[in-house]
């Protein structure tokens, strides 16, 4: 009997069982809606800025200093500001409704200590972008939004360099894969596809999430594949193999700079409509800022929140090209299609595996797993034979 792509797809995504297939679908389909819900709450805050002046003061008793050092003070203070007014529904967001799903069993005062060390973080970096940004609006005149684009290349260039080895570490600890079958086989992984085995770290992500995850991140010197240790904990060694695979493929087809690139050009036409669109949204709120006034911070942030969701499809879409290149790679080097399926049954907990086509080309970020596992099943059909040693 010939092989059936699609009814060993179906097999695959109804080995989940009808009641995890409705928990997962609720889940997400919540997830998809709080992103509306979102650009509400990040419209209030900024209302509530706005309105209570507090930005406006602030800038009016720096008005003696120099203006980078104003423009630095009143960003830190707003991203400070924001983040508690933000608060509550950050813990209702990410740390209760995960909580309740069973995503994490991470307890509240521990969620409470990292978001207060990344919203530190954020507050310093966002501050020292910012500055930058204003400085351009005041020296390169009317093209500032093509260099602020430049200076946000660098920015992300930056942040993902040093992230590796001055952010992550402050929030989960990664050591190598311990001595055993599992490192010898993602050592021999990575030495193939020529990055040097230190660069595959095992990290306790059983912190923060149940979800079964890996990623690469870093550039150049700090590149590196990470894989939690849920997924060494419920993974097969086949399966681990398909995942390192995976996340091996972002890392030698370089995705980290197609990120970088796409994400550039996109801060560049962002600020670009903010150059034209500023002062209605600023009245909108009930602003007298310039787009050059640090105390429009808020303003200028809420433009980014509503970008950032109205070109939601575009980048999702971007995503989903990179991981179905990851996929690929792992199947044309491991040749494992059903230990990638497995794998990717295991994220169906948290990402429903069947939408639509229009969901999940505005919300997913990832393919479909049932789409993914499709792909895999598609694989094998065409290339019957043992995995690749």
């Amino acid at each position: 009997m010939a092989f059936d792509p699609n009814a060993a797809t179906a097999r695959y995504i109804d080995s989940l069982g009808p009641a995890a297939l409705q928990k997962a679908h609720d889940y997400t389909v919540g997830k998809e809606w709080m992103l509306l819900w979102s650009l509400l709450v990040a419209a209030l805050v900024t209302w509530l800025i706005v309105r209570s002046g507090i930005l406006d003061r602030l800038e009016a008793k720096l008005a003696g200093k120099r203006r980078n050092v104003s423009a630095l003070l009143v960003a830190f203070a707003y991203f400070v500001i924001s983040a508690i007014l933000t608060l509550p529904w950050a813990i209702y967001a990410d740390w209760w409704r995960e909580k309740s799903y069973g995503r994490t069993a991470q307890p509240l005062s521990d969620w409470l200590l990292q978001l207060g060390i990344a919203t530190a973080i954020s507050a310093i970096v966002g501050a020292l972008f910012f500055m930058g940004v204003y400085w351009l609006m005041r020296r390169a005149g009317r093209r500032w939004w093509i260099w602020s684009g430049v200076l946000a290349a660098v920015a992300f260039t930056f942040v993902i360099l040093l992230a590796p080895v001055l952010i992550e570490p402050l929030f989960n600890k990664y050591e190598p894969v311990p001595p055993g079958q599992v490192r010898d086989a993602v050592v021999e992984m990575a030495q193939k596809a020529g990055i040097p085995p230190d660069k595959v770290y095992m990290y306790n992500g059983s912190r923060q999430s149940n979800n079964f995850t890996a990623n690469a991140g870093g550039v150049g010197s700090t590149a590196r594949v990470a894989i939690s240790d849920v997924a060494f904990k419920s993974a097969s060694l086949d399966e681990v193999r398909a995942v390192t695979g995976h996340e091996i493929g972002h890392y030698v087809l370089k995705h980290t700079w197609w990120g970088i690139l796409v994400y550039s050009v996109a801060a560049i036409i962002l600020f670009w409509v903010a150059d034209r669109t500023f002062r209605w949204f600023a009245r909108l709120f009930g602003s007298s800022a310039a787009l050059a006034d640090p105390r429009g911070l808020p303003v200028l942030m809420f433009m980014v929140s509503l970008f950032g969701l109205l070109t939601l499809p575009f980048f999702n879409t971007f995503s989903r090209t990179l991981e179905s290149q990851a996929d690929m790679y792992s199947l044309q080097t491991e040749n494992r299609p059903d230990a990638l399926s497995t794998a990717l049954v295991k994220t169906a907990e948290y990402r429903y595996p069947r939408p639509g086509a229009v969901e999940e080309f505005i919300f997913y970020d990832h393919p479909s797993v049932e789409r993914r596992v499709r792909v895999a099943m598609e694989w094998k059909a065409a290339h019957p034979g043992p995995p690749t040693q």
